[in-house]
């Protein structure tokens, strides 16, 4: 199949470069402005890995979209709602396929991509999204892992699970875009706080996190309408360690940096996230103790050491309320 990937960051190349070793004919989109973009044009390489010259470059978005039957984005999650804005110009989008290979909530609405998606392209395309644990440090040496592919029709699903599977990535069928966007989104404030936790010398607290964490965000997507359990499957708890424990994850390392002092420059998704879960927090009245714990360190300035140790340490009530 032609597959197009928009976005050149380390996941969208990674993508590129795992849709072509499967046999797909790709072409990979980047701004021409980009110094993830330049740096491909010119060597093919960024640090992960090196693409085959099977894959073509191209700064046209109009070429990329009108190139393949499947398009995947891989963008920052706060530049959907514009980039989508951007695509809804182009009359080719008809009949495509969007796969989201992000994960993130828009932090000024709490609306799920998918949903951002639909408000700035249109609901008559067909969008997917792809989730789970997996790092490119591990896939690009032939380290496989199982990952998650939903949407609301099933047999996009099924289409996209059949052309993308292999014996690197195992896909399972998602039920529940609730679940699987917000778990998918949740995950890296999860792994914010354990970076933070590693930062205090407090890691051995992460099985608190994890065990507390599942709990607050399955009520969260029962109240919105999703299945509590999908939580509890590869796109919230199975991404954990990819998350809370690897030494790739820059949601993790974020924390971390954050609590020493230190700068950290690469891209968290967490932080915009603990933004969107304090709105949904709200719309749908529901408490997340842990979220909005971050959520006072990241933005209100209050102390992380206190803040978590009343977190975790402090309260004495029953396990399960």
């Amino acid at each position: 199949m032609k597959i197009s990937v928009l976005g050149c960051g380390r996941w969208g190349t990674f993508i590129a470069w795992y849709a072509n070793k499967i046999g797909h004919k790709v072409m990979l989109w980047g701004r021409e402005n980009s110094k993830n973009y330049i740096r491909l044009d010119e060597t093919r390489k960024n640090d992960y890995l090196t693409l085959s010259e099977d894959i073509e470059l191209s700064n046209s978005i109009h070429k990329a979209v009108s190139f393949a039957e499947f398009i995947i984005i891989s963008i920052s999650a706060q530049e959907l709602r514009s980039f989508g804005s951007q695509l809804s110009l182009i009359n080719e989008i008809q009949g495509k396929t969007f796969i989201l290979c992000m994960k993130g909530i828009e932090a000024s609405s709490g609306k799920r991509l998918s949903q951002v998606f639909g408000e700035t392209v249109g609901y008559d395309t067909n969008v997917a999204v792809w989730v789970g644990p997996g790092h490119v440090q591990d896939f690009v040496n032939n380290i496989p892992n199982c990952m998650v592919v939903d949407s609301e029709e099933v047999k996009i699903t099924k289409k996209i699970v059949q052309e993308f599977s292999s014996d690197l990535i195992r896909f399972y069928y998602g039920q529940d875009m609730i679940g699987n966007e917000i778990g998918a989104a949740a995950k890296n404030v999860m792994g914010t706080a354990a970076g933070m936790l590693d930062g205090l010398n407090y890691g051995s607290l992460k099985g608190s996190l994890m065990a507390r964490g599942t709990r607050e965000l399955s009520r969260l997507v029962t109240a919105m309408g999703g299945n509590d359990v999908t939580i509890y499957g590869l796109s919230h708890l199975g991404d954990y360690e990819a998350t809370l424990f690897s030494l790739h994850s820059h949601n993790r390392k974020f924390g971390q940096s954050y609590v020493s002092g230190e700068k950290f420059e690469k891209l968290a998704e967490g932080v915009s996230t603990v933004k969107a879960l304090k709105e949904l927090s709200e719309q749908y009245d529901v408490e997340l103790p842990i979220c909005k714990a971050m959520y006072d360190i990241l933005f209100n300035d209050q102390d992380a050491k206190d803040t978590l140790e009343n977190l975790f340490l402090r309260p004495v009530k029953f396990e399960f309320q």
